[in-house]
């Protein structure tokens, strides 16, 4: 049978000139950016010289124009592509769907923010293409830093993370927690069905997930200040590490969101004693203070959840009134759920702790599947 493939050829423009299949592949996760497009494409043409290389824009449904800045830029120079995400969120699902639309036999990713410093790349590709599967942008390693670019507050916590990751996922990188790396496609492709879209963290995810190490580097980076926007952490990217920190201990066993629903409810029952212990000083009967104390763990947890575990698929408007009733719904069928176990594992086992821990497993389990379902339904 005669070969049916298309001969290797450089693809036409519209322009009538010539593009070479990329090498490099940048991807470049945005919200809100656009006055830092021109400034990251003008970097990696600076950077680049002698390298075929293609950058994609990975936006989060900005509102301040970034993707019709992508657009412009993108007419003039074949080289700019644009992905405008509607209704996900989160720097990880949008570094890993960049990826994936790439084609190129190496894969970068760095913020728009222009705190990546992209005259680091030729040194990265180089390296991938001596035989390393990952390099690191560093800024623990060498004469690395982040001063400039990080808080205090933010400077810690990222020491911290990396202590604890290199402790119990036994990461052994100086800076698992950067956001400047390149990767071979093949070790990309192989780990992409275990990454959690979820997040911010995605090198740690890839560092976490692969079955035998990847032949690593590090290189200093000097962490700069951000030239335009906002940060794309917030205050919630801690509760968001330790989730997935829970959920590789686990061997993914568990979900990322999984372990965030469940950190919440924890932090409800919380909450729920609280406000019992509140509700009965006040002098209300028992069943009334109990049942307060319930509608105000479950309004609690509704709102952390739509804000950390389901900030992808976030409410908003009356979508957000009808998702809390709902929420309510559910939840007040999950406790039915959790009585119920509870008190046919206690009858079986005569152990109160563990038909507390049974009852409350299952309620949560329940829960979660059903508000997945109704409340927070993907669109």
């Amino acid at each position: 049978m005669q070969d049916a493939r298309l001969p290797e050829q450089p693809v036409q423009l519209s322009s009538g000139s010539a593009r070479r299949s990329p090498e490099l592949s940048v991807i470049v996760p945005t919200f809100n950016e656009a006055p830092n497009v021109e400034l990251v494409v003008q970097a990696l043409v600076a950077s680049l010289r002698g390298i075929d290389w293609e950058v994609i824009f990975v936006d989060d449904d900005s509102s301040d124009g970034t993707t019709d800045a992508v657009r412009l830029i993108a007419r003039r120079d074949g080289r700019v592509r644009c992905i405008r995400r509607i209704g996900r969120r989160g720097l990880a699902g949008a570094s890993i769907e960049g990826m994936l639309s790439s084609s190129a036999p190496v894969i970068a990713i760095m913020d728009g923010d222009m705190q990546h410093d992209a005259s680091l790349l030729p040194e990265m590709f180089r390296r991938l293409q001596a035989g390393d599967d990952l390099v690191i942008a560093s800024r623990f390693c060498d004469s690395g830093s982040a001063a400039d670019g990080f808080s205090r507050t933010r400077l810690s916590g990222s020491r911290v993370a990396t202590r604890l990751a290199r402790m119990f996922l036994h990461i052994d990188v100086s800076d698992p927690m950067s956001g400047f790396f390149a990767i071979r496609r093949p070790a990309f492709e192989a780990l992409a069905p275990r990454l959690s879209t979820q997040g911010f963290k995605i090198l740690m995810d890839i560092l976490a997930s692969t079955p035998q190490p990847l032949r690593t580097s590090e290189m200093p980076l000097h962490f700069r200040a951000r030239q335009h926007g906002v940060s794309k952490l917030d205050n919630l990217v801690a509760a968001e590490f330790l989730s997935l920190l829970l959920a590789k201990l686990t061997g993914d066993a568990l979900s990322l969101r999984f372990v965030l629903f469940a950190l919440i409810g924890g932090f409800g029952v919380v909450v729920h004693l609280v406000t019992l212990k509140i509700a009965l000083a006040s002098g209300l009967t028992f069943w009334l203070a109990q049942m307060t104390a319930a509608y105000v763990a479950m309004t609690g947890n509704f709102f952390l959840n739509n804000v950390l575990t389901y900030r992808d698929r976030r409410l908003k408007g009356w979508r957000l009134l009808s998702g809390l009733a709902s929420f309510w719904v559910v939840c007040s069928i999950g406790v039915i759920a959790n009585v119920g176990v509870g008190q046919l594992v206690h009858e079986q086992a005569s152990r109160w702790w563990l038909a507390g821990l049974a009852g409350a497993g299952l309620g949560a389990v329940f829960n979660y599947v059903a508000t997945s379902i109704f409340t927070w339904r993907a669109r």
